[in-house]
């Protein structure tokens, strides 16, 4: 139940994350200035939470997401089987999240 919580809270999280990623495309389209601001709040300490916050979104929306189109084929309804599966959901996402962010400060993304 908190998993499936979660997961809408993660949908509202992503949609709102959005409006980051389109000022960090319209500053981009703006200029060098712009991008340059753009880049000064993003890399701040708080723009990076931000960041780090909506890849886990990101990534728990897309495992929980999978969870569910694999209950939905009607496979996982047995307690012990939804209560593993939410906890892969948790797990998977937070794997991918560190994954990603290892290879973005590691300079793999610049």
């Amino acid at each position: 139940m908190v998993t499936s919580i979660v997961h809408r809270a993660t949908g509202i999280a992503l949609a709102v994350g959005t409006l980051l990623i389109m000022w960090g495309l319209l500053a981009l389209a703006g200029g060098e200035a712009s991008y340059n601001q753009f880049k000064t709040c993003i890399g701040s300490p708080i723009g990076l939470v931000l960041l780090f916050g909506w890849s886990w979104a990101l990534f728990f929306h897309l495992c929980n997401g999978i969870r569910h189109l694999v209950q939905d084929a009607g496979a996982g309804y047995a307690i012990a089987q939804f209560v593993r599966s939410s906890w892969l959901s948790v797990i998977g996402s937070l794997v991918l999240t560190v994954l990603v962010w290892a290879y973005v400060l590691a300079g793999g993304a610049a």
